[in-house]
């Protein structure tokens, strides 16, 4: 054993060096700890939230009931049935989320050829009751006209990026 690593041995060095790093950091370093309910971090507009339908304009869904997002989900939490209006046009009678089969991949609403099924940045939400993990049609479209313009705003900002 030499010298320098018998003195290294005997003092601590190692551990004072140590203790000196984590000193600096508690007593010069700004806190970055967010105090969650009071204060927020910003979002960005493609994060993947609570899942919302949109309908057009005039007031029409805008689910075709294409089935493309039923198919690409890869945690088969989508479960959609179909008809035909009266109109002639095919629609959807039931659109089924899990939200707890769910792993908000986005793969859904990548796959929507007409942007009827979105993922907004809504993260803050609960369930109390037995079956409330089930979104059904109406609550998606529920959903989608609450948060219509933050939707909006979100497809607008990342317009540029697809």
């Amino acid at each position: 054993m030499s010298t320098q690593s018998f003195f290294k041995t005997l003092f601590l060095t190692e551990l004072v060096q140590g203790l000196g790093v984590t000193l600096r950091q508690f007593l010069f370093r700004p806190s970055i700890t967010v105090m969650y309910p009071e204060e927020k971090t910003p979002q960005s507009p493609r994060f993947r939230g609570l899942h919302a339908q949109r309908r057009y304009a005039n007031g029409q869904e805008r689910c075709i009931a294409c089935k493309l997002c039923e198919a690409v989900c890869p945690a088969l939490a989508i479960t959609i049935e179909s008809d035909v209006a009266p109109d002639g046009t095919r629609r959807t009678t039931r659109y089924d989320i899990d939200l707890f089969k769910c792993i908000y991949c986005g793969f859904c609403e990548e796959a929507c050829p007409v942007d009827a099924i979105v993922e907004t940045r809504i993260h803050e939400y609960h369930m109390e009751h037995r079956g409330e993990n089930i979104m059904t049609k109406d609550k998606l479209l529920a959903v989608g006209e609450r948060y219509e313009a933050m939707i909006a705003a979100d497809k607008a900002a990342d317009a540029r990026y697809r």
